[in-house]
């Protein structure tokens, strides 16, 4: 049985090569790999400036007048 001295090092945690080939190992790396990418798309959504379909799209909502409390002059 390994103690927690014999697993240190300088170089950090070292764990037996059995644990890195088991079953249960490869599910938690792959857990751990895929948080990790939905984490950084989060992040990178976050930073980046909000899209709004409808400027990419022409609507018939538009409206007719200026309703801004600085009205355009008269043409």
């Amino acid at each position: 049985m390994f103690t927690a001295v014999s697993l240190l090092s300088a170089d950090g945690l070292l764990l037996p090569e059995a644990t890195l080939h088991a079953g249960w190992f490869g599910v938690l790396a792959a857990f751990v790999a895929i948080n990790t990418v939905m984490y950084g798309a989060l992040a990178l959504a976050k930073i980046l400036p909000k899209i709004y379909p409808s400027d990419w799209t022409r609507g018939r909502n538009r409206r007719t007048q200026s309703r801004s409390i600085y009205p355009a002059p008269p043409d």
